[in-house]
């Protein structure tokens, strides 16, 4: 039997998606890719916004079109924060949440002999132990992505997550640890850690904290990075920064969510600090990680968010100087506060300030990449194409090397001097082998 696995939205969902496929291995199910025929397929959903809703939605209707004797799973954060609109949606033969994606294998057996349709999602509780980050092996990916922290206790006013993923809770310290030693031993050389508020990880358990988390993923010799997914910046204390700019193998790029430069919009969002505070978070990381990038979100449009708000934002986030800024026009989400509140923004409005922000962000990561050209940096390659292959520095630049004969550079660190501008990173120069970062 052939299972094929559709992921939508996050890192944690990609993570996730590996452990369901671990799962349906072991239990004798082949898994193959998403343009092949299968018996099955997975619907790892998202609803981080209406619209990626709709896409879970919309996938789910084109494969049951495609696909009308095939075993269709949908689960996923669409199912868990809205349960009895996922259950009512027919072309789906399972529907399960969160706490049942373990138990998958056998509600496809049971599926498979009687042909009857089931919803099971169990609700979050408060209680509810950390369960994932097992999976030694991400699908497809040259780094290993590990998810050590699931749930937020933050509710922003804008986001449903909360409602999806239930409250923060955190993988033991000894389960980082042993993962790691299999990511090592499987051949990967870096490791992501990934979390839905991953700068809370122990605060739940009382065990260690994100410094001790990212010791114990540097532990095994095989693994030369440690990465980390997007941070929330009220929990990154100056102890808790002292202590990772000690770890020598996590990499200086931070994706440290801003959301908004104008702190009367922080507060209508029920974000948890100032900008100034950011502002000050920023000089830390750089003082602490010399040569780090600082990469971040914002939301433009965001309900009652007047020009000058706005200017405020646009002004800020030139003087923070970002690697790069993720933009995205406020998308009203149903179940939250913010939904609910007057002075929502046209749509054009919205698009307008994104387009606005875009150019001035686009100045800020050209004039990063041009002031490291000429410096020498280890590239972790990943992917091949036209005749170049493609990879990452430790901050996380794009670089793009010539393809000097057939030899394969996927999964190997190699020293790289970038030489030139591309259009979204650099071109850089392969050094002598005998110069390679074994």
């Amino acid at each position: 039997m052939k299972a094929a696995i559709y992921t939508l939205g996050c890192k944690v969902n990609t993570c996730e998606s590996s452990e369901i496929a671990s799962l349906l291995r072991q239990a004798g199910w082949q898994i193959v890719t998403e343009d092949e025929q299968a018996d099955a397929f997975v619907v790892n959903s998202c609803t981080v916004t209406e619209e990626s809703s709709r896409k879970s939605k919309q996938l789910l209707r084109r494969l049951r079109r495609s696909n009308p004797q095939a075993v269709l799973v949908l689960t996923g954060c669409y199912v868990q924060a809205f349960p009895e609109e996922a259950a009512a949606l027919q072309e789906a033969d399972l529907v399960i949440g969160h706490r049942e994606r373990e138990s998958l294998p056998r509600l496809l057996t049971l599926f498979l002999q009687n042909r009857e349709s089931l919803r099971l999602i169990q609700p979050h509780e408060k209680e509810e132990p950390f369960s994932g980050g097992n999976t030694a092996s991400t699908e497809g990916h040259t780094r290993a992505f590990l998810k050590i922290q699931d749930g937020c206790d933050r509710f922003c006013s804008y986001c449903i997550i909360p409602y999806a993923r239930g409250r923060s809770r955190s993988a033991s310290l000894e389960r980082v640890r042993s993962v790691s030693r299999a990511f090592a031993a499987n051949g990967y050389r870096e490791i992501v850690l990934v979390g839905i508020n991953l700068s809370a990880f122990g605060k739940d358990s009382g065990e260690g904290d994100l410094a001790d988390a990212v010791a114990a993923a540097s532990e095994p010799a095989g693994i030369v990075r440690v990465r980390l997914g997007s941070l929330e910046p009220d929990h990154l204390t100056p102890d808790l920064l002292e202590r990772l700019s000690a770890c020598r193998k996590l990499c200086g790029q931070f994706h440290i969510s801003l959301q908004s430069g104008c702190d009367s919009v922080l507060r209508r969002m029920n974000r948890h600090y100032t900008a100034e505070e950011y502002d000050t978070l920023t000089q830390r990381l750089r003082a602490g990680f010399p040569d780090c990038s600082l990469t971040t979100d914002v939301i433009c449009g965001f309900p009652g968010e007047s020009e000058e708000e706005f200017a405020e934002t646009v002004a800020f986030v030139k003087k923070i100087g970002f690697e790069k800024v993720h933009i995205f026009p406020y998308s009203p989400r149903s179940g939250t506060s913010a939904a609910r509140r007057d002075g929502q923004i046209p749509k054009h409005e919205k698009q307008k300030r994104c387009a606005y922000l875009a150019k001035i962000t686009e100045n800020s990561r050209t004039a990063f990449f041009a002031a490291r050209l000429g410096k020498i940096y280890d590239v972790l390659f990943e992917t091949q194409k036209n005749g170049l292959w493609h990879g990452y520095t430790e901050n996380y630049i794009p670089v793009a090397v010539k393809n000097e004969g057939t030899e394969s550079l996927r999964g190997k660190i190699l020293p790289v001097r970038l030489s030139a501008l591309s259009s979204d990173g650099c071109i850089g120069e392969r050094l002598p082998d005998e110069t390679e970062n074994l």
